[in-house]
């Protein structure tokens, strides 16, 4: 039992030591980290404070909110406590019944701390109020209120801001797990399928595609992920695609596309990433949102199609039958796209080749001497 629970665990930790590096995860998000940043750049991320808050996770939003309320609400009760002190209308200063303190019923730090949250939620109970007795806490007051609007309307728009993200409607729109390489139209393809699980459309939706590889230049210069543009089409264009059941993107292989070198053989040892952009309209906001996903060489299967995803009903509707969505079929195609150019130019001199109906043959008997 020892040994076996030993093995599994040395194969998953070797799995894992192998498993290829990529640039771009499934689900989107960029595997790469900024190291050695200036302190000056630093800088920029706190004079575009409202992006930087957008972009901090929701535990961390969280408490910047919940700390901006509850601070603003304890300094301005350590002044409210300051002024009635220095008014001397604590209870602890013994003043005359006809003493007309600043603030109302402030009695101690608590009490200043809740006319505090009082006056910048505009709770007001009544119980509490200032009077015209000292112009420091009129202007107190008139600080706080204006301090407290643009507290409110930061904090709460930034919540807002980020629960409508259009980045969200992202995580409804989904692409297959791995790519295919089949013969489409007579041409050797890289096909993709991409699903919108909603009902609303994506407005003037564009696809398009990154090749990730490391090149070597002719001076000698190394470039790490170096990009390579990749064209997806759809059989109706890929502009203003009518996105409302999945669709099966492809890429020609020809003379011009990267993979053209590339076989069923030698694509498994290649050090490159796909990573495929949908770009599109959110049509209930009109916000603008981009859906990423990356595909490596082990997620790329050669000589494989799709399986049929869309039927129509007895009713007379279509229906989408998303277990099929990543399913694939195996079936008979050229191991490199060069081989399919050869096949057809074969077939094409085949059928330029006649038989010269002129042409006599004279047979010749052979005498041995």
């Amino acid at each position: 039992m020892f040994n076996y629970l030993r093995g599994r665990f040395s194969r998953n930790r070797s799995g894992r030591d192998g498993r290829r590096a990529r640039l771009v995860s499934k689900d989107g998000r960029c595997n790469i980290e900024f190291g050695n940043v200036r302190e000056h750049s630093k800088v920029g991320f706190l004079v575009d404070i409202w992006t930087t808050v957008l972009d901090l996770k929701w535990r961390y939003q969280m408490a910047i909110f919940i700390t901006a309320f509850l601070g603003s609400w304890f300094l301005f009760g350590l002044l409210w406590y300051a002024v009635a002190y220095v008014h001397r209308d604590l209870p602890e200063f013994a003043p005359s019944l006809k003493h007309i303190p600043c603030v109302q019923n402030i009695n101690g730090l608590t009490s200043a701390f809740l006319f505090s949250l009082e006056t910048q939620v505009t709770i007001g109970y009544g119980f509490r109020c200032v009077t015209e007795q000292c112009g420091e806490a009129i202007f107190l007051l008139v600080a706080q209120s204006i301090l407290g609007v643009i507290v409110n309307s930061f904090m709460c728009g930034a919540i807002l801001a980020k629960i409508s993200r259009p980045k969200k409607r992202a995580k409804t729109i989904t692409f297959s797990k791995s790519a295919v390489i089949s013969k489409r139209g007579g041409k050797l393809c890289l096909l993709i399928r991409v699903a919108n699980l909603r009902k609303s459309l994506l407005i003037g939706s564009h696809i398009y595609g990154k090749l990730l590889k490391t090149t070597v230049t002719l001076e000698g210069e190394t470039i790490i992920m170096d990009q390579v543009n990749i064209d997806f089409v759809v059989d109706a264009g890929n502009e203003n695609l009518f996105f409302i059941s999945p669709l099966t993107i492809y890429h020609i292989i020809d003379k011009t596309s990267p993979f053209y070198e590339m076989s069923a053989e030698t694509i498994k040892e290649q050090d490159i990433e796909l990573v495929v952009f949908l770009d599109g309209t959110i049509e209930a906001t009109s916000g603008t949102c981009q859906v990423r996903t990356s595909y490596i060489p082990e997620e790329v299967f050669w000589g494989y199609r799709f399986a049929p995803i869309v039927s129509k009903s007895k009713e007379g509707k279509y229906r989408v039958d998303f277990s099929n969505f990543g399913k694939t079929v195996q079936v008979d195609t050229p191991h490199c796209a060069y081989c399919l150019e050869t096949e057809k130019e074969m077939k094409g001199n085949v059928k330029r080749s006649y038989d010269n109906l002129t042409v006599q043959v004279n047979e010749v008997n052979e005498t041995k001497m």
